[in-house]
């Protein structure tokens, strides 16, 4: 199934502390923050980007990799998820941005960026756009690196298909709803093309002026615990449809009673690291 496409909502002070809460208690973005940190060449680096960077789990990753003399600068157009991060991060190297995505570049001077790094996010925004304002801040050399939801970018990684041993806890949720609540849920078109492939990804790079350097599908791996608490935050509450945060609940209860909690999920993602050809001496 693909990732749920949570447009709406993170600009809401309830989602953002709930949000907050699940990366304090689960692992999921605190692992993709740090590979995607890992990918961007940090350690030499003097000014990185957090795009997307919500209430900051991936600025946390790069502040950990970066020298002591370098900056953070936390991108990101939701100010309730940023308010949750300043409170949480006081690190003096971190500057945080409240703007949308693809004005990156009204806020930094152009090729002063090291690295750009986006976790979890960029189908949400305007990719040509976005990539087009990477290229202009970042250095000669420097590196964006970014993931996209197997779902999404149209992958699956192995280990996705071999670990499930039962419906998904998104199936189950409709399956209860429609047994309980008479919920239909909404056509699903199994030959829709993917939103958001690498052909796209990298006819958009490339006209950007921006060269894809690597890319690989990684596995994510998590429980039915983790997935029930990522299901809980009300942006990503299912089903869909005329429901309170209150019944989905309730539905999401009743589904998740019908696992178990410590079973293996895998969700499948597509990494890309990019890079700003260096100058031709």
């Amino acid at each position: 199934m693909a990732p749920q496409d949570a447009l709406l909502g993170w600009d809401e002070d309830t989602n953002a502390e709930a949000y907050n809460a699940f990366t304090r208690d689960h692992p999921m973005y605190d692992v993709t923050s740090r590979d995607l940190a890992r990918r961007g060449h940090l350690a030499d680096a003097s000014l990185v980007v957090d795009l997307c960077g919500g209430a900051g789990a991936t600025a946390r990753a790069m502040l950990d990799l970066i020298p002591a003399r370098a900056r953070v600068v936390s991108v990101d157009n939701a100010a309730a998820m940023q308010r949750v991060g300043r409170r949480i991060l006081t690190d003096a190297r971190l500057t945080w941005v409240t703007s949308p995505a693809e004005q990156l570049a009204d806020h930094l001077h152009a090729s002063s960026a090291d690295a750009v790094v986006c976790n979890s996010a960029i189908w949400k925004t305007d990719t040509a756009a976005v990539f087009a304002a990477v290229a202009r801040i970042l250095r000669p050399g420097g590196h964006f690196v970014f993931n996209i939801g197997g779902g999404f970018a149209g992958v699956r990684h192995p280990d996705e298909l071999s670990t499930r041993t039962g419906p998904s806890l998104n199936t189950l949720i409709r399956q209860v709803a429609a047994e309980t609540a008479g919920y239909i849920p909404p056509p699903r078109d199994a030959d829709r093309p993917p939103k958001l492939p690498l052909e796209t990804v990298t006819e958009q790079l490339t006209a950007a002026g921006l060269t894809v350097v690597g890319t690989e599908v990684t596995a994510q791996r998590s429980t039915m615990a983790e997935k029930k608490a990522w299901l809980s935050i009300p942006l990503f509450a299912r089903p869909e449809g005329g429901f309170t945060h209150a019944q989905r609940m309730q539905i999401l209860d009743a589904a998740y009673a019908m696992t178990t909690p410590d079973a293996p999920t895998v969700t499948s993602w597509l990494v890309v690291v990019a890079q700003r050809p260096k100058a031709v001496a």
